[in-house]
């Protein structure tokens, strides 16, 4: 009799074993029976009829997906190279499973097409200067589209915007060009300037009696304090050619 107890008990045990099915804290597991959906399941251990039933576990925490270089033309006909990285978590296993095959490649290849969308409807400047925006107009549009699926899209990077060589060199010189002409016109302010305060300094030593001799007088003092130099007096052929008709005068 024992033996008989034995021989039942051992065959309920094995199948009790090969029953259970263990769903982790970050998991759901869709239960399946005769092929129908039938029951989400929650973390713990959990029974599934072997033959007649089948349980999917679906991993519910944030992944990242890697969207792969892509070539896209800009809406100024500029051809660039782009990347991103995509933050997306299921939402709804259920939907998950039944409603797309592999939700994996699908929010991927969503992404690719999303994105070389977006990038076709901006010019380059807006894409250089408006990243965070494109960004997110990319994460709301996958976002949308990916919501029957049962995913939730976290948020859209822009990585890397690989121009081409040519349009850099060219980038280069219109920084170069703009950096020069800063700099004529700050040089120019600072001429106009400089004008200014000679004109205002002209017109105190024209209104000053004496002012004009006491400035030449200082000049004169500021270059002989120095021995290498050599001053050069300047003197007008009609003063010496006045002196030279002094002196005729004075000898008759």
């Amino acid at each position: 009799m024992n033996a008989g107890i034995f021989t039942i008990i051992i065959p309920i045990l094995f199948i009790l074993l090969i029953s259970i099915r263990e769903v982790k804290q970050y998991e759901r597991g869709l239960k399946f029976t005769l092929g129908k959906f039938t029951k989400l399941a929650e973390p713990g251990w959990r029974l599934v009829i072997p033959i007649f039933q089948k349980m999917v576990k679906v991993d519910i925490r944030v992944k990242a997906v890697d969207v792969p270089d892509q070539e896209a033309i800009t809406e100024d006909n500029i051809s660039i190279t782009i990347n991103a990285v995509i933050y997306y978590k299921v939402s709804d296993a259920a939907k998950a499973v039944i409603e797309v095959e592999n939700f994996y490649y699908a929010v991927s290849q969503l992404a690719q097409t999303t994105m070389r969308n977006a990038v076709g409807e901006v010019p380059l400047d807006d894409l250089l200067k408006n990243r965070d925006k494109i960004a997110v107009s990319i994460k709301e549009i996958v976002d949308k589209a990916s919501d029957p699926w049962g995913i939730h899209v976290e948020s859209v990077e822009l990585k890397d915007i690989v121009l081409p060589a040519d349009l850099k060199r060219t980038m280069a010189k219109v920084a170069e060009a703009e950096r020069e002409r800063k700099a004529v016109i700050i040089n120019a302010e600072g001429e106009a300037m400089a004008a200014q305060n000679l004109a205002k300094a002209a017109e105190t030593l024209a209104t000053s009696p004496g002012a004009m001799h006491l400035r030449t007088l200082h000049s004169i003092n500021d270059i002989s304090s120095d021995a290498s130099n050599t001053t050069v007096w300047m003197v007008p052929i009609e003063m010496l050619k006045a002196i030279e008709g002094l002196s005729t005068k004075l000898n008759k």
